[in-house]
């Protein structure tokens, strides 16, 4: 820290000073409900990483957590317009999606109630709705259209439970469900892990999502440690990191490989020109057959 504030920041203070202290009027009040009023002032008033460090981590980890919420909006894109632009579910585990879905659900009430600052866990809520989007695409492709609409049904009602007062799911149980929404984000990953490794491809799953939350779990870690002492927390996000990599390894693995299914859909396409091909073949055999008969019987009539 030293040796950055002596020989990068100290040249460059009077060149940067004028813009640090003069930012437009909206961006320093943010800064100050992000960083506090002694960080705001010693990091962008001063330029001075070396007498609050504490500051220079508390930075990172609210620069890392508004990224991972920036990111978290467009993750599961890709994902979904692979989905419709396909029009099929193949490579895709709905359970995975399902069991996602209810791990979020849990935490993002669990963080809201607990009071926790929104850029430690942001992106639940974003990646919330697309996990539902996604389950719902995959059950519509799937042709389970009641499934679809009962599952919407259940999402909404477990939002509401959960968001609602104590009446409903009280402070101990919000506890305990947060404890389980750990090991559910651990059993999200599982079907989809066993699905590409059974059909031995990645089919219609998206690169970028994988890769994407294999980065914001990590980051997550570092933000948790540095702003949130929850174990429970930050025990699911180290959890989600190592199944992040095992699919992340799969993703690469299986880059150019398409799915056993895919194959077997190309085989018996293969097999069906074929078959249609022989029919052919042997209709035209047969049609030339005739044609020699009637050539050989008008001939016969001639000579009669």
């Amino acid at each position: 820290m030293d040796q950055i504030q002596s020989i990068v920041l100290d040249p460059l203070k009077p060149y940067l000073l004028p813009v640090t202290t003069n930012l437009p009027s909206p961006l320093p009040d943010v800064i100050i409900s992000l960083l506090g009023e002694s960080c705001h002032s010693a990091l962008l008033l001063h330029l001075d990483i070396t007498s609050h460090p504490e500051c220079v981590s508390l930075a990172i980890s609210k620069a890392l957590g508004i990224a991972i919420i920036a990111a978290s909006s467009i993750v599961k894109v890709p994902q979904i317009c692979k989905l419709m632009r396909s029009r099929s579910a193949e490579g895709l585990s709905f359970s995975s999606y399902a069991l996602e879905t209810a791990s979020f659900l849990i935490t993002l009430a669990y963080n809201a109630r607990q009071g926790n600052p929104f850029s430690t866990y942001g992106e639940v809520a974003l990646i919330l709705t697309q996990d539902i989007l996604i389950s719902v695409l995959i059950l519509i492709y799937s042709r389970k259209l009641p499934l679809a609409g009962a599952f919407l049904a259940a999402a909404g009602s477990a939002l509401y439970a959960l968001l609602g007062t104590d009446t409903l799911v009280t402070a101990a149980q919000m506890t305990q469900l947060q404890a389980g929404a750990g090991a559910l984000a651990i059993a999200s990953k599982v079907p989809q892990i066993l699905t590409i490794y059974q059909q031995g491809g990645t089919g219609q799953l998206s690169a970028f999502a994988v890769f994407n939350y294999l980065g914001g779990s990590l980051s997550r870690i570092f933000t948790t440690l540095q702003e949130v002492d929850d174990k429970l927390i930050l025990y699911g996000y180290v959890a989600g990191f190592v199944l992040n990599a095992i699919l992340a390894a799969q993703v690469v693995y299986y880059w150019n490989s398409p799915t056993k299914a895919g194959n077997a859909k190309d085989a018996d396409g293969k097999r069906d020109v074929k078959a249609v091909m022989q029919q052919g073949d042997a209709l035209s055999a047969t049609n030339g057959n005739l044609a020699e008969k009637r050539r050989v019987s008008s001939r016969g009539r001639r000579r009669g």
